[in-house]
């Protein structure tokens, strides 16, 4: 039968009543009669039937008032829909009156000066965060101006949901502003407004995402750093006329057993202890661009790489067009030998280098001239004795058989004279000091022989740095008496002031005058910069990765971020503002967004407030950001503001 009754339980509970009372009436006519039998088969007796109704098809319907269809059921369920829509309404009616009265509390409150405006807000406010924004806009525009993310993903295409560019420019941002780990990349993201310029949420940027698009770079990371400075060499217009090459060495910590860079090796101003890794680097004169680099294993001689960046620079030349014959390379003291020499001439490029004096002839050009004859030549306009003098000369290589001469210049510098006596001064002072506690030492154990004083005196000359321009003897001044004398070679201390500060400039670049040689070789302490911003502000070490792949390719991100940051460097002087991008990137570091959730889902967005010098950077920046894109089609009246930059790495809202 059909029951309308709402709940399961009592619907069992009404067929249990009914099977109880079947039952007691099957037992009652059972006792009536008595054949009830347990256990065992019986027959049907017509007397157990007598309660029950039986029902014949051919009769009709047994309750015509009952229709076939189901209608009960249709009505019930639109009964209860329409009783949850007429609650729904009863709440949201209460709901908008409890609205309006505290909206009416509210304003009396504010009225009556009980509440203030912030009282408000933070009642409004469910959730506020703040996300780093700094020179993320400049950094993030630039990065597209040179096309850094299509260039690597189309080197390096991948099907996962983050691509390889993204995932690298991520990196170079990283490395320009806060730099740190890869496994602390992604809380890096999290709190920028990256997560909303890229749409991609920050657990994506894991370490192993990270090490993933290392290994992919690191296949191609020749082809993409070509790629990426012609870009830059485009788009800037850059001066290859004087080119820049040294080397640099970043020392490594950790094991590194199977690793080909990693190694032992000499490299100035880096313990000879420590494994290292070295890296050749070229640079334009027109704003010390990195434009060519090599990773390089650290037991490499700088001489030795010398050749090899020669080719790649040809290369470089010939692709973009530009005559070898024009371009001046500019190297150290530690990149010019008599082959070398050779094959600048035979490659058809210029050079100017300091040179070692190895050879005999090349000693004597430095001594040949006396001081008083080079003082007679200024090279700068500052005069006195701090000054810079010299006089040209000829220098002469040679190589399987082939001679070749070229212009040299003997340069006497007299800030370097000055430093190198007053260090010799010094130096020699200490010396004496500890002679005289060799000589207090006399007639103890072993200092009473003359051999033994003479052992301690000969081993403090030979680890002192200015040992050989003194001389000291152990000697019998009487009976059972030593004692000890010293004094300066005056030969060898005068021919040390002969050669103190001086050095030799050479340049197959006949074209150069003295001045312009000078001038040029004191130019290279551009590059020595640029690496102490790679070490300091950009953070090259400590590299914590085992593999030489990866190796290189987290190099490569480097000296991404170091094209970066020597680019907007450049542009910013050439506009006026002559400051280091380290100092930009600390100026704007306080410059973030406020987002702010309220209860209602909606989000705001603020920019926190702007100083006169933010503001003055960041049109500056945004002028050169505009002019890089469109160069001929911005017109001179236009005026770029602030917002117009920001808005590229901002959430629509705020733009």
């Amino acid at each position: 039968m059909y029951s309308t009754t709402k709940s399961r339980w009592v619907h069992i509970l009404v067929w249990l009543l009914w099977l109880f009372a079947l039952l007691a009436l099957a037992w009652a006519s059972g006792l009536r009669e008595g054949r009830l039998a347990w256990g065992r088969e019986a027959k049907a007796d017509p007397a157990l039937l007598v309660g029950s109704v039986t029902y014949d098809l051919r009769q009709g319907p047994l309750f015509p008032w009952q229709p076939c269809q189901r209608w009960r059921k249709w009505a019930v369920v639109r009964y209860r829909a329409a009783r949850r829509a007429s609650r729904r309404a009863l709440w949201a009616a209460r709901l908008a009156y409890w609205r309006a009265v505290w909206a009416v509390s509210v304003a009396r409150l504010l009225l009556t000066g009980a509440m203030t405006m912030a009282t408000v807000v933070d009642l409004l406010t469910r959730a506020q965060l703040r996300r780093h924004l700094g020179a993320l806009p400049v950094l993030y525009g630039l990065l597209e101006i040179l096309q850094v993310r299509q260039i690597i993903n189309r080197h390096c295409p991948t099907a996962a949901e983050v691509e390889h560019g993204t995932v690298a420019v991520v990196l170079v941002l990283n490395r320009l502003t806060v730099p740190r780990g890869l496994y602390r990349v992604a809380d890096w993201v999290a709190q920028t407004v990256l997560v909303h310029t890229l749409g991609i949420p920050a657990e994506k940027f894991n370490d192993d995402r990270l090490g993933r698009t290392l290994d992919a770079m690191a296949q191609y990371r020749r082809e993409i750093w070509l790629d990426i400075v012609h870009q830059a060499l485009v788009r800037f217009d850059i001066d290859l006329r004087f080119l820049f090459y040294d080397l640099t060495a970043f020392v490594m910590q950790g094991e590194f057993e199977e690793s080909r860079l990693v190694d032992y090796g000499f490299a100035h101003n880096t313990p000879s202890d420590k494994q290292k890794v070295k890296l050749g680097v070229t640079a334009t004169g027109d704003g010390f661009v990195p434009t060519e680099y090599a990773v390089l294993s650290g037991r490499t001689a700088d001489l030795k790489t010398v050749q090899e960046n020669m080719e790649r620079l040809c290369r470089l030349l010939q692709e973009h067009g530009y005559p070898l014959e024009e371009v001046v390379v500019i190297g150290d003291r530690a990149t010019l030998n008599d082959e070398l020499a050779v094959k600048y001439d035979e490659k058809g490029l210029r050079y100017l280098a300091g040179l070692q004096p190895q050879k005999k002839a090349h000693r004597q050009l430095l001594t040949a001239l006396s001081e008083r004859e080079l003082r007679a030549h200024p090279l700068t306009d500052q005069g006195g004795a701090q000054g810079y003098f010299g006089l040209q000369c000829a220098v002469s290589f040679e190589h399987e058989g082939r001679r070749v001469t070229h212009q040299g210049l003997v340069v006497l510098s007299g800030p370097m004279a000055h430093a190198l006596r007053r260090t010799r001064a010094q130096q020699m002072q200490t010396l004496g000091q500890a002679l005289e506690a060799v000589k207090a030492k006399i007639g103890q154990k072993r200092y009473r022989s003359v051999q033994e004083v003479q052992t301690r005196a000969e081993t403090c000359l030979r680890r002192s740095p200015v040992g050989r321009l003194m001389q000291a003897e152990a000697y019998q001044a009487g009976e059972g008496t030593v004692s000890l004398r010293w004094w300066i070679d005056r030969a060898a201390l005068q021919q040390a002031l002969r050669t103190d500060g001086r050095y030799l400039l050479v340049t197959n670049d006949f074209r150069l005058s003295p001045r312009q040689m000078l001038a040029l070789y004191r130019a290279k302490d551009g590059l020595e910069k640029r690496f102490t911003v790679a070490k300091q502000v950009l953070r090259v070490r400590p590299i914590y990765l085992h593999k030489d792949e990866r190796i290189e390719a987290m190099l490569l991100i480097n000296m991404i971020a170091l094209l970066v940051y020597s680019l907007l460097e450049r542009e910013m002087q050439r506009q006026g503002l002559p400051l280091t991008m380290h100092r930009v990137i600390e100026q704007l570091e306080g410059l973030a967004v406020i987002e702010t959730h309220c209860w209602d889902g909606s989000v705001l967005y603020r920019l926190t407030p702007l100083s006169q010098e933010q503001g003055r950077m960041l049109t500056i920046l945004g002028e050169i950001v505009a002019e890089l894109r469109l160069p001929r089609l911005r017109l001179a009246s236009e005026q770029v503001t602030v917002p117009c930059l920001i808005q590229e790495t901002l959430p629509a809202p705020l733009c």
